[in-house]
């Protein structure tokens, strides 16, 4: 399978809370993960924009930064991420990222089911 760029869905919604906006291109529909996640997306925060705090359980996410800089909320400790760095967040745990930054902050977002 090969999906063109012109045929991926554009999404853009406020998540959990944050301010701003995500702006996303989903690369793959939940249904096409053979049951074992459902989600991976191509992901861009403008300055200012966040995805707010919010919790994973029986999931986990991992974002994959590609360029920009951000803080990354980790259960409650605030870090900076930049080009290069991968987080983690296990089920049962909290998380979120804000572009702190005056450039875009661009990502990777995969999420796969841990049970």
């Amino acid at each position: 399978m090969i999906r063109r760029g012109s045929e991926t869905k554009e999404l853009n919604a406020t998540m959990f809370g944050g301010p701003g906006e995500l702006h996303a291109h989903v690369l793959l529909n939940s249904d096409e993960f053979c049951g074992k996640g459902r989600l991976y997306n191509a992901c861009v925060l403008h300055p200012g924009e966040a995805i707010g705090m919010h919790e994973h359980n029986k999931e986990f996410e991992v974002y994959y930064i590609i360029s920009g800089t951000g803080t990354y909320n980790d259960n409650g400790t605030e870090t900076s991420v930049s080009a290069g760095d991968v987080t983690v967040c296990n089920s049962g745990e909290k998380h979120g990222i804000f572009n702190t930054s005056n450039e875009d902050l661009v990502f990777m977002a995969l999420i796969l089911f841990s049970e």
